[in-house]
């Protein structure tokens, strides 16, 4: 929506975008919310696979399956939705604040459409670098809450007990290993994603007609390649803010993880891991720039 002065001849005359961020802010949020909900049983699974507490299972009881049969058997088919409170408390406003940091990098540096390989990958870098800095402590909480290994009651109880422990430390345990996973998957996704949508509307594809089956289609396939890419990072973060005490920095958690299970122990949970992320990033991208484009989501002086 865009906005004039109330007095066109006043020397104070001009043509303003209303709150822009705001809106991209708004949009991403309401993007990453529905597709969150959707897909948590997927998260938790990977968490649970990564998590050491998979390791009295029986061997076959040990994989995605035997973990999905376990969790309903012990805490019926709502514990496939354990952490959804941390999970959506995370969501709303890093998505937004990813969605909105895009934007606003776009426009401070003057970046135009359809972006570089280079630009994209700079791009999606920097803004997820700079939202998952600012939440690392509800990731913290989330994973926790996921894990089955912590009993907390709240997200507030969790942490107030954290910082009591642990200190700050504590909360912001597994940040280099969260942004070594989530910054370059962010800039490889948009990267493909970008490519893979231009290289579409350019060659004039029948499907190229409607946009929603291309961000769609384009996201899973950028999904499948940036998640396998950046899974031995998820790896390590998982243990770091499960164990503290024991993954204490990357160094040791690369040197334990590889000790006790291999290279493959690089790997673990990295089905669920990969139908979740590719799922709800590509789900989340179609749904933000069909609100967008529609302009589904106001401007935010309509909205206060």
């Amino acid at each position: 929506m865009w906005g004039y002065s109330v007095d066109p001849k006043s020397s104070e005359t001009k043509i303003r975008e209303d709150y822009p961020i705001l809106k991209s802010f708004l949009a991403g949020s309401v993007s990453g919310t529905f597709s969150t909900i959707l897909f948590q049983p997927l998260d938790l699974i990977k968490t649970r696979l990564q998590s050491r507490v998979n390791l009295h299972l029986d061997p076959p009881k040990s994989g995605t399956i035997g973990t999905i049969i376990h969790i309903i058997k012990k805490e019926n088919v709502f514990g496939l939705w354990r952490g959804m409170t941390p999970s959506i408390t995370r969501v709303i406003p890093g998505v937004g604040l990813y969605f909105s940091s895009l934007h606003w990098l776009k426009h401070t540096f003057h970046l135009k459409d359809p972006l570089t390989p280079t630009e994209a990958m700079l791009l999606g870098v920097t803004a997820r670098s700079m939202s998952g800095t600012f939440l690392i402590p509800i990731t913290v909480v989330k994973t926790r809450f996921e894990s089955d290994v912590y009993k907390y009651n709240s997200i507030r109880e969790a942490l107030k007990l954290i910082y009591k422990q642990e200190g700050v430390r504590g909360l912001s345990s597994g940040l280099v290993p969260t942004l070594l996973r989530d910054a370059p998957f962010s800039g490889l996704y948009l990267m493909f994603y970008t490519h893979l949508k231009n290289t579409i509307v350019e060659a004039d594809l029948p499907l190229a007609k409607s946009s929603a089956p291309i961000h769609f289609s384009c996201g899973i396939l950028a999904g499948i390649f940036a998640s396998v890419v950046t899974q031995p990072a998820d790896v390590i973060k998982t243990k770091m803010q499960l164990y503290p005490n024991e993954f204490r920095d990357v160094h040791s958690a690369i040197f334990r993880v590889y000790k006790k299970y291999g290279i493959l122990g690089y790997f673990k949970g990295i089905v669920p891991r990969m139908l979740r992320r590719t799922l709800v990033t590509a789900m989340a991208w179609t749904v933000y720039e069909e609100l967008v484009k529609k302009q589904i989501i106001y401007c935010a002086k309509d909205l206060l």
